[in-house]
């Protein structure tokens, strides 16, 4: 294609478009609206996606949490229906016997505990813990405060560590770092309190409700050592399998049952968890992907109707046009630039479009709207103005082709009996 071509196909783009303004506006508008409708769901998406994330980690990460169970299979001529209890000093044990697990916990928990504070009492579950907890389970103190130390649990410490929403029921306003609580009419200190977080997951309950104090602490004053459960942690998912092989090979050893007994070794797997609900928001993104796609293929489509009425329209002009001469170039071209064009200029309109909306909705404070907090905010990330665009210039190409290619198969001849 010559410069000659190129100037010839322009000028008869130019002049196309100048005479057919209000369809070209209705057809931008078109195009735009559909890439208002597939930006704005595909955004909603990935903030509803990169919530989950969040509050999917907000428990911890790879971690399996294992309850005590009562045996169902004979073992070593021991009956079944033992009831396998382990016990603070087992976790000991079993953090020699797990190599793969890069830490052990246990909890020991009190559902209905007293805690006082001036006038103020509550009733409420505090849990016994390891030191590590606070680390494996994401409990992030607030500024000023810590949580749990080796010391607190070595000495057998009266400190408290507080959900944030336990903190705020009994303190409200007051910072809490530094107060006195009595737990069951024992005095222990608040040393910190926990950053607030979202938790789409949970086997006690939220977290921003829960009061944790050392568990030798717990077990000097409640005067319990059996676990109310164990918690370890691996460094990867995928070794979460062989972590679980030696948990329950430790725990059998000990406590002389068959490894392979479901009722006792079961354990709730969040890595595992983790992945079912990846692929599960893979397959939302993909649904709302189609969904948004095909609401601008009806853009497309439109484009593409009108480029067809343009043909049907100009088919004396195309005729007389190719009979003095006219390449197939110049005629096929002007077509397919008026349908590129239409459908860019919309798909950029759609896309500042959906950037303003999405900016307007990440100024709406989210904190306390449970719904907001929920779903999260929208957001456009790269790869899916990548996506659109791509959907954007295959609508294009395509809306403008195929009229242009009817256009130059006319007959010049065929097109003077043409009413």
């Amino acid at each position: 294609m010559g410069a000659m071509d190129i100037s010839v196909i322009t000028q008869l783009f130019a002049k196309a478009s100048s005479l057919q303004r209000k369809r070209a506006v209705l057809t931008v508008a078109a195009i735009a609206w559909g890439t208002v409708a597939i930006l704005m769901l595909l955004s909603f998406g990935q903030g509803l996606r990169d919530q989950l994330v969040r509050g999917k980690h907000g428990m911890g990460e790879n971690l399996a949490v294992w309850w005590p169970g009562e045996t169902t299979k004979v073992w070593e001529g021991l009956p079944q229906g033992r009831a396998i209890r382990p016990r603070m000093d087992d976790i000991n044990y079993l953090r020699g016997r797990m190599p793969t697990a890069s830490n052990v916990v246990g909890e020991i928990t009190s559902w209905q505990t007293t805690l006082t504070w001036g006038t103020t009492t509550v009733s409420n579950r505090v849990t016994g813990v390891n030191w590590e907890f606070g680390e494996m389970r994401y409990h992030w103190p607030r500024a000023g405060g810590r949580f749990i130390n080796t010391r607190d649990e070595a000495e057998k410490r009266r400190v408290i560590f507080l959900g944030n929403e336990l903190a705020e029921d009994i303190f409200g306003d007051l910072e809490p770092v530094g107060e006195t609580l009595l737990v069951n009419q024992a005095p222990y200190l608040v040393i910190g309190v926990m950053q607030r977080k979202i938790q789409m997951g949970t086997y006690k309950g939220p977290d921003e409700g829960n009061a944790v104090i050392p568990i030798t602490t717990f077990a000097s004053q409640f005067g319990r050592q059996q676990l109310s459960n164990i918690v370890y942690k691996v460094s990867r998912p995928e070794d979460m399998p062989q972590a679980q092989r030696e948990f329950n090979e430790g725990l059998a050893a000990k406590f002389r049952f068959d490894p392979t007994d479901e009722a006792v070794t079961g354990v709730w797997d969040t890595a595992r968890g983790a992945e079912i609900m990846d692929q599960s928001m893979l397959g939302m993104q993909i649904f709302l992907g189609i969904i948004g796609a095909l609401t601008l293929l009806i853009g497309g489509i439109g484009v593409a109707n009108i480029m067809y009425a343009v043909v049907k329209e100009k088919t004396r002009e195309i005729g007389v046009q190719m009979a003095l001469g006219a390449h197939r170039s110049w005629i096929t071209w002007p077509f397919v630039l008026q349908g590129v064009a239409y459908t860019l200029l919309g798909g950029v309109f759609g896309m500042v479009i959906a950037l303003v909306l999405v900016s307007l909705i990440a100024l709406v404070p989210v904190e306390g709207n449970q719904a907001l907090e929920f779903l999260g905010k929208p957001t456009l990330s790269w790869h899916i103005a990548a996506a659109t665009a791509l959907i954007l210039g295959g609508v294009g190409v395509a809306a403008g082709y195929f009229p242009a290619r009817r256009a130059a198969s006319i007959d010049p001849a065929e097109t003077l009996r043409y009413e």
